[in-house]
């Protein structure tokens, strides 16, 4: 696609290059895009390398293909996750499984053009008009020669392009309304950032880091990975049912692959090129599909409720899907093949989210979105091995092998500080026991305020609650202040927030007669369903 045609948008260029699916169970190969004969004959080569490869040992991790080699675990690796509430982005040395800093995207330096009266990351000073930080810091990706860590805050519009040897902002891009995840294409020539507020990915020249093309998906495009070898990128959406394969050479639209529900945020291929997995958040499940044509489903998995991210390992024992369940604080282990089967089911902390392989597959690192850090598991024993601090609301996570080439990577690093604080609470029915509960509260400190997350389970599908807090159990209906009022996935489930002084009332020492116990109600009920448990 040209230049020309970013800058000047018809309004053919407002429709998705291809139609839906005729039905639940079709996939559409456009008319538009390559003869679907043509992509046969052009597959059939690197089909049978990935046929090949998957007779030899085990190697090459994401999102690198199967034939390369595996990197061994080392001081030069780096492992990542970005923090939603504490606009930071927490840096790890998986060597030794330590904390080395955050990287602070929330609070630039202050200059002459930045003076400190506009400063402060945490809320409300970042919801100022002159607040000039990055907000919602969520989405993460990296390039292929291991050089650029690219991160993408949702509110702030942005995608930040980062060094990882020296940890220093290389080039910042802004581009459309709340963009969700970035991804470099496999030969680093380009990004792709999926702007789920609208309806297309904005195309990045990978060196100027400059805007260069729109492919128009249809709305809420929530994640792209690619194919190991860059011919295809898969697109999932967050607001339509259906994930789009994409030509990435011609950014032209060459299928459409149907998702049981809207709700995808997130995305990954297998380094044999022979499957793309992703998850449906909203009701508990991940599909998967053949990752060459005809790119039909090859299968749908029920997998728990607030199911966050997947992606694949390979180890001595074969190749396996790795899948994040919030709502059961687990991590679930399938095998890839073409009818997976559920192997391992692994207890991890508080709503885990990102996820991802080290450069050898022996180990998997989980962000806890609620649980403040990250795990790391032994893809041998599927064992938790390690707990780590780390960032407030931490999401989307990458492991950079040979991130820091040379000197110790700790430059533009700063402390963790108030930027990992938190509380954990837990809710349950009433008289159920903390260490079963089946909703997760964290309070993040924000200074005079805290930002409240929820992760609600065990409630009726499709269903509306409110969340308060009441001065007395016993008497849920006196004095009853509500928070927030949610309607619940198909899961029965649902990420509640709210904002305001909470943590001294509900977790604190209050003064006599302040304190406060967290409560869900049904909408416009005054009977909890569940209260907040004393924590185990």
């Amino acid at each position: 696609m040209s230049q020309q045609r970013y800058q000047r948008r018809t309004a053919d260029d407002d429709q998705p290059r291809c139609p839906a699916p005729s039905d639940e169970y079709s996939v559409t190969v456009c008319p538009d895009g390559p003869n679907l004969l043509q992509i046969l004959r052009l597959t059939f080569t690197s089909t049978a390398l990935f046929v090949a490869s998957s007779t030899m040992s085990f190697a090459g991790q994401v999102p690198f293909g199967a034939s390369q080699p595996d990197i061994p675990i080392s001081s030069m690796d780096r492992v990542y996750h970005a923090d939603q509430t504490s606009n930071t982005i927490s840096v790890y040395d998986p060597s030794n499984n330590a904390l080395l800093g955050v990287i602070s995207l929330g609070e630039a330096p202050q200059t002459v053009r930045h003076p400190p009266w506009v400063g402060g990351q945490m809320t409300p000073a970042n919801l100022s008009p002159l607040y000039f930080g990055q907000l919602l810091v969520h989405g993460m990706g990296f390039s292929f020669d291991r050089k650029t860590l690219d991160v993408v805050s949702i509110l702030s519009n942005s995608v930040t392009f980062i060094d990882t040897a020296t940890n220093a902002i290389k080039h910042i891009t802004y581009v459309g309304r709340s963009p969700h995840e970035a991804f470099f294409t496999p030969d680093d020539s380009e990004v792709w950032v999926t702007v789920r507020g609208e309806d297309y990915v904005q195309v990045i020249d990978g060196k100027t880091y400059e805007k260069k093309d729109r492919i128009v998906v249809g709305d809420g495009p929530g994640m792209t990975i690619f194919r190991p070898d860059g011919k295809y990128g898969y697109v999932c959406s967050s607001f339509i049912p259906q994930t789009t394969v994409i030509d990435v050479q011609s950014h032209q639209i060459v299928a459409t692959v149907p998702q049981p529900s809207p709700f995808c945020p997130n995305i990954a291929a297998t380094p044999d090129g022979s499957q793309v997995w992703f998850t449906l958040k909203d009701i508990g499940k991940v599909e998967v599909f053949n990752a060459q044509p005809p790119f039909n489903v090859l299968a749908v998995l029920d997998t728990g409720p607030i199911t966050n991210h997947v992606n694949i390992v390979r180890n001595t024992k074969g190749q396996f899907a790795y899948v994040t369940v919030g709502g059961e604080n687990m991590v679930k282990v399938y095998t890839t093949t073409n009818t997976p089967q559920l192997v391992a089911t692994i207890p991890v902390g508080e709503l885990p989210h990102g996820l991802w392989p080290s450069g050898d597959g022996t180990r998997i690192f989980i962000a806890l979105e609620n649980g403040t850090g990250m795990q790391v598991i032994d893809t041998l024993s599927n064992q938790v091995i390690a707990t780590l601090p780390g960032g407030q609301s931490a999401q989307a996570l990458v492991y950079v092998p040979g991130a820091v080439p040379s000197g110790g990577g700790l430059s533009h690093l700063m402390p963790l500080g108030s930027s990992g604080q938190s509380v954990h609470l837990f809710m349950g029915s009433p008289g159920s026991a903390a260490s079963t509960a089946p909703t997760t509260v964290t309070l993040n400190n924000q200074g005079p305020i805290d930002l409240l997350e929820a992760a609600v389970t065990g409630l009726q599908p499709n269903t509306s609650y409110t969340l308060g807090y009441v001065p007395n159990l016993n008497n849920p209906a006196q004095d009853f202040q509500a928070l927030s009022t949610f309607t619940t996935n198909a899961a029965g489930a649902q990420i509640v927030e709210s904002i305001g002084p909470l943590r001294q009332v509900v977790a604190g020492t209050p003064q006599p007669g302040d304190q406060r116990f967290l409560v869900i109600v049904p909408a416009g009920g005054t009977q909890p369903v569940q209260v907040q448990l004393q924590s185990p």
